[in-house]
């Protein structure tokens, strides 16, 4: 007599995180999968949280630009100029030419930097390329000089100020500047003849993740994320701000929506962000960097504001609520990641569990903006 037995599968729950090197940062994701397919995602966040918006309500408008060095810490620059440009139009606030242009130029070198950074832990991420994060640091790490000799600090900057700049460019920054700018492109040709078509990276980034355009815009991404998917939206030139109007640059897109196109969208932007630090060495105006009687401590009108900026990592937005005091009554930020980490889930359904990695690391998720 043959006994017939029936076996009951069930889904495993993996936990990747909150300390993965892949999770970049403190983050948690609860993978279920079949075998080695991915069939459900829980990411839990929430392990970074250290208050930065009921921090800034309790700092006034000089000691808060403190607190955006600490949300994205890879693009202080870029986070720093939406707090000031939020309290400068609400203040009616206008910032002379030259701190403008010193703004987008250290703005777009610290986008290279950030994606810079990207760069190296993705090809880490992949597992197949420590060369990768060797040369992603080597080039980042002469951006960051150039800040420290600019700031005096390597990452937390608060260089910017409502109003302007808080000093002028050393004595031969922009000679330094433009010997940098060589150096960047050739570390972008690296990573071209590395990474872009190598078999290896290929066959873990090709049609892994895959978002299309109306899938990008229904779950709120910005930036690379949404370019990569074909979608043309770029703040910089769609709602221009600052002097980004008087520059010529073009928004890179991808075709398929997969991570390699996510990759290859920073490797474009920097080239493009190299082309608009030469634009703002030529164009670069004597003069003032901070108005004329500027008060020693700002109290803002009644009133409340919207201001976003295209950061490294998308649209990061500064909601500011001011009932005429010298601190935001309320603060709010529209963070990035966390609107691009809403698609996870739809990204990495039906994909397999090694493929979640190469996922998660090409969201380039920074959890101080996230958890905020």
């Amino acid at each position: 007599m043959v006994i017939e037995h029936e076996y009951e599968t069930v889904d495993l729950n993996i936990n990747m995180g909150p300390v993965h090197p892949a999770t970049h940062g403190v983050f948690r994701a609860v993978l279920a999968v079949d075998g080695e397919l991915v069939v459900d995602v829980d990411p839990v966040i929430g392990y970074m949280h250290r208050g930065g918006e009921k921090l800034s309500e309790n700092l006034d408008y000089r000691q808060g630009i403190g607190i955006q060095d600490r949300t994205d810490y890879l693009s202080q620059m870029n986070s720093e100029q939406a707090y000031v440009m939020a309290a400068e139009k609400l203040a009616g606030i206008e910032p002379p030419p030259r701190a403008e242009w010193i703004r987008v130029l250290c703005a777009e070198l610290n986008r290279c930097a950030s994606h810079f950074m990207f760069l190296g832990a993705y090809g880490q991420d992949i597992g197949t390329f420590g060369t990768a994060f060797s040369y992603a640091m080597r080039e980042r790490e002469r951006v960051m000089d150039l800040f420290e000799e600019l700031t005096g600090e390597r990452m937390m900057y608060s260089y910017f100020r409502v109003g302007g700049v808080a000093w002028d460019l050393p004595a031969g920054f922009e000679r330094k500047v433009k010997t940098l700018l060589r150096h960047v492109l050739q570390g972008v040709n690296d990573f071209e003849g590395l990474l872009s078509q190598n078999e290896v990276f290929l066959a873990r980034t090709r049609d892994i993740g895959v978002l299309t355009g109306e899938q990008a815009l229904d779950y709120g991404l910005t930036g690379p994320m949404l370019r990569a998917s074909g979608v043309d939206w770029d703040l910089r030139r769609d709602e221009p701000y600052s002097v980004y109007p008087q520059l010529k640059f073009t928004v890179p897109l991808g075709q398929n929506g997969d991570c390699w196109d996510r990759y290859n969208m920073r490797i474009q932007e920097i080239k493009e962000s190299v082309k608009l630090v030469e634009q703002c060495l030529e164009m670069l105006p004597a003069g003032p960097i901070m108005p004329d009687k500027m008060p020693r401590m700002l109290r803002l009108p009644v009133g409340e504001i919207y201001v976003r900026t295209e950061n490294p990592r998308g649209e990061y937005g500064i909601y500011l609520v001011s009932k005429g005091g010298n601190k935001p009554y309320r603060l709010k930020m529209r963070s990035p990641c966390f609107c691009n980490l809403s698609a996870l889930r739809e990204m990495c359904i039906g994909e397999y569990l090694s493929d979640a990695v190469a996922i998660i690391g090409a969201l380039d998720l920074v959890m101080g903006e996230v958890d905020r």
